[in-house]
């Protein structure tokens, strides 16, 4: 399994039930989730993070154009092999933030992002995780799987 790889993007959106914008950076708060996203909260599901590689294979077999944000989740994460993270393990942003996996995968119901592509990954490969440790992160940055 690769260990290490790197922040794609970051998304955020200020409620739950719309898709989430890009940002260039974001705090990530210790406890609760990045500041300004409407998932941030006191919950085990604070930051969700996908594989890049899963939407790039997604809009080629679907001739989608989805990008950042769109599969509402917070975190794209390029060069780790994201569906052998499991809930427990830890993964390390920008060499500090600290984030816990709580849960891998989701119910699958009606959203925003079926009803705009057709599909939804979140159910089956999402990474929901709670902040360990706060900090700053941005585009770029180091990802590794503790």
């Amino acid at each position: 399994m690769l260990h290490k790889g790197s922040i794609y993007s970051i998304a955020i959106s200020a409620a739950r039930g719309q898709l989430k914008e890009e940002v260039p950076q974001a705090e990530v708060v210790e406890g609760y989730g990045i500041k300004g996203d409407g998932h941030a909260g006191l919950w085990g599901r604070q930051v969700t993070c996908l594989d890049w590689a899963s939407v790039k294979k997604v809009n080629r077999e679907r001739g989608l154009q989805a990008g950042p944000g769109d599969f509402a989740e917070n975190i794209l994460i390029d060069g780790l092999n994201l569906p052998e993270v499991k809930p427990g393990n830890q993964i390390r942003l920008a060499g500090t933030v600290i984030l816990e996996v709580t849960q891998t995968g989701k119910e699958d119901h009606p959203s925003i992002v079926s009803k705009t592509f057709g599909v939804s990954l979140l159910p089956h490969e999402g990474l929901f995780c709670k902040v360990i440790k706060g900090g700053r992160i941005k585009k770029g940055d180091s990802v590794e799987l503790l």
